[in-house]
């Protein structure tokens, strides 16, 4: 079994406390170099956009209970260079990077490959970079960068159009990164079809916006362009794994007839999806990726650490709590308890026992240390006595 851990750098309100931006950075960096010396394999940082403060004054907030800032890690190449000059063996991975803002994904291939250009220089450096990527936690984020239903047809089929614009960012940002020379006119043209759809009333509201019944309506390409090749060509790629963070089958699939693609899993997701998920892999696994593994999946999970087992399960419940009243406005007693029973809660021997009954001894765990909780000694030593007492059974 492996073990990462997981940073949400989320500057929220915790019992009446919000720490600035330098206090959360400082504590994102003790906190990742005491990960690095206890031997995590990846240190996954969340990332984000834009302040979810001010778009609470907007129409249609999204979070409007929530007190503070959701993330401050706004580039993970960045924040990877320092964590890389800052530790000596930690790889360090993206929670989720958006490829549909801050320009789209071609400028994120031209950066990453930028990146491991640099990261490269020193032939003897192994780290890895892992770009989990996606399309986005919050629709504000990418409305600024034009996705949004830009015909009377995309509004009525919104959901399923933003599916199909992931998945033209997908192939262009894979093929960039992979060092292809492409126009727009080489990228696989999509279109919508009564299978996209759930229901046939949702089907139906589009021929309509439509203003014909057809059995295909085509989606004009999101971004235009014409050959590119992007620099630096000569990029360590060796040095880069990617994740993809969607649970669309056919996206995980399509993404694995370009590069060797793993699929990430932040949200708490039922273990039949995750075995489903790990069956089809098995043979939708890019070939050139070695055969599919378990670890290319990574779980993530919460751990309340106490050696009193009472306390952390109050401990537990009182993070979880909080949080959800901040997301959601109200207190959620469902949401609470299903998120603790998919947590590890308690003192070494319960979280060892708990991880006896729940996980594949092939699992890599994305541990969750700093969840709702700012005192930052307290979360270094949870830290520490999951990989002293816990994890030495696993390994």
């Amino acid at each position: 079994m492996e073990f990462d851990v997981f940073f949400s750098i989320c500057q929220t309100e915790v019992h009446g406390y919000l720490p600035d931006e330098a206090t959360m950075f400082r504590n994102f960096f003790e906190q990742v170099e005491l990960a690095d010396r206890l031997g995590a394999g990846t240190a996954w940082v969340a990332e984000s956009h834009l302040s979810t403060e001010t778009q609470k004054t907007n129409p249609g907030a999204v979070i409007p209970h929530f007190v503070g800032e959701i993330g401050l890690n706004t580039d993970i190449l960045q924040l990877a260079t320092r964590v890389f000059a800052r530790t000596q063996q930690i790889g360090v991975g993206s929670a989720i990077l958006n490829i549909l803002c801050n320009g789209g994904p071609i400028a994120h291939a031209e950066r990453i490959r930028t990146f491991l250009a640099l990261h490269g220089l020193d032939p003897e450096e192994q780290r890895l970079l892992t770009i989990g990527f996606a399309s986005g936690r919050f629709p504000f984020i990418n409305v600024p960068y034009g996705i949004v239903p830009r015909n009377p047809v995309e509004a009525a089929a919104w959901p399923v159009v933003k599916n199909k614009i992931f998945e033209e960012a997908t192939e262009i940002f894979l093929r960039l990164i992979r060092g292809e020379t492409l126009s727009s006119s080489m990228v696989r043209r999509r279109s919508l079809k009564r299978a996209d759809f759930r229901k046939d009333e949702d089907w139906q509201r589009v021929q309509e916006a439509f203003g014909a019944y057809r059995d295909e309506i085509e989606v004009e390409p999101r971004w235009t362009f014409p050959n590119l090749k992007i620099v630096p060509q000569e990029s360590r790629l060796d040095l880069l794994r990617l994740s993809i963070g969607s649970h669309d089958p056919a996206t995980q699939l399509f993404a694995n007839t370009l590069l060797p693609v793993g699929v990430f899993n932040l949200s708490i997701t039922p273990g039949d999806e995750i075995e489903k998920t790990n069956e089809r892999m098995q043979t939708g696994y890019h070939p050139d990726g070695g055969g599919w593994q378990r670890r290319l999946m990574p779980r993530t999970v919460l751990v309340f650490y106490n050696d009193d087992a009472a306390q952390a399960a109050e401990e537990a419940r009182d993070a979880l709590s909080n949080y959800w009243r901040a997301l959601e406005g109200t207190l959620d007693e469902e949401k609470v308890r299903r998120a603790t029973n998919n947590a590890l809660v308690g003192d070494a021997e319960a979280i060892r026992q708990q991880m006896r009954e729940r996980f594949h001894p092939d699992d890599r765990l994305m541990l969750w240390f700093d969840f709702n909780n700012h005192d930052s000694k307290r979360v270094m030593a949870n830290m520490d006595a999951f990989f002293t007492r816990v994890a030495p059974e696993f390994r």
